[in-house]
């Protein structure tokens, strides 16, 4: 299948058409990808490619992937959205890199970085509260 895209390979290129997919709704979130040999046949393109595509996806936080329950399509917060789902509450936001973080990431103090934050509850008791960071990439 030619590429419109000149110049861009083609795991960024299957990559942007799912998340187009997925932010149109097309792919709702919580609703499973298609299977990987679905996607190969689909976009005709090896399984690595496609595998390279979901990983760009995965990285941006388009999509989760649990073995041996597929790879489904998550919900994207934009900065300062919060979302509450059930007993969870999940929150994102730009943030400046500490030290610490700084240095995780091999970036310079102050580097903006996404933190979504996530409070999972039951019976009005917090059960634990997670807190992921990732750089911030040009496309948000």
């Amino acid at each position: 299948m030619p590429t419109p895209h000149y110049g861009q390979p083609r795991y960024r290129v299957i990559a942007d058409q799912l998340r187009e997919r997925i932010e149109s709704g097309v792919i709702p979130p919580g609703a499973l990808l298609p299977a990987e040999s679905t996607l190969t046949a689909e976009f005709r393109a090896a399984r690595s490619t496609v595998r390279q595509a979901i990983a760009v996806l995965r990285a941006d936080g388009y999509v989760t992937t649990e073995r041996g329950r597929g790879t489904h399509a998550s919900r994207r917060l934009q900065a300062g959205q919060e979302t509450t789902a059930g007993p969870s509450t999940t929150a994102q936001r730009e943030v400046a890199a500490d030290s610490e973080l700084a240095a995780l990431f091999a970036v310079e103090v102050g580097t903006v970085l996404i933190e979504q934050q996530s409070i999972d509850r039951s019976r009005g008791t917090v059960e634990a509260v997670v807190r992921t960071y990732r750089l911030l990439r040009p496309s948000q």
